[in-house]
């Protein structure tokens, strides 16, 4: 990663689908905070989207793509905790939101650069 990082836990808490169904089956478990790779950030969840393909995701009918996250949360703001190499637009504590590879519903998603957006 590159420099100018903030104290970033090695675990988090992340909203995972026990099994297909209703609003019950989402629980919380630990999972290890994933590390940005070059042109990716890592964002510090303050809030994150419900949206259809979440609903769907849950209830089993809509798995995730290849090599995206098996978390729901395709929509997620908070503020940068870390950047990998080859990013110059973005600061660690800038407020942010993106459209993720799923992960949102979780303390931290990495996301590509290119689907972050400011926060007014």
């Amino acid at each position: 990663m590159a420099s100018g990082q903030n104290t970033i836990p090695a675990k988090m808490t992340a909203i995972a689908i026990s099994e297909p169904g209703g609003p019950r089956v989402l629980k919380p478990e630990t999972r290890d905070v994933p590390v940005p790779g070059p042109g990716e950030i890592l964002i510090r969840v303050r809030a994150a989207g419900i949206n259809r393909p979440d609903v769907q995701q849950r209830k089993g009918v809509y798995p995730p793509p290849p090599g995206a996250s098996d978390l729901p949360g395709l929509e997620a703001s908070g503020e940068v905790a870390a950047l990998g190499d080859e990013i110059s637009r973005w600061r660690v504590g800038d407020r942010v939101c993106a459209l993720t590879p799923g992960g949102g519903y979780a303390e931290y998603v990495k996301v590509h650069a290119g689907s972050v957006l400011p926060l007014p």
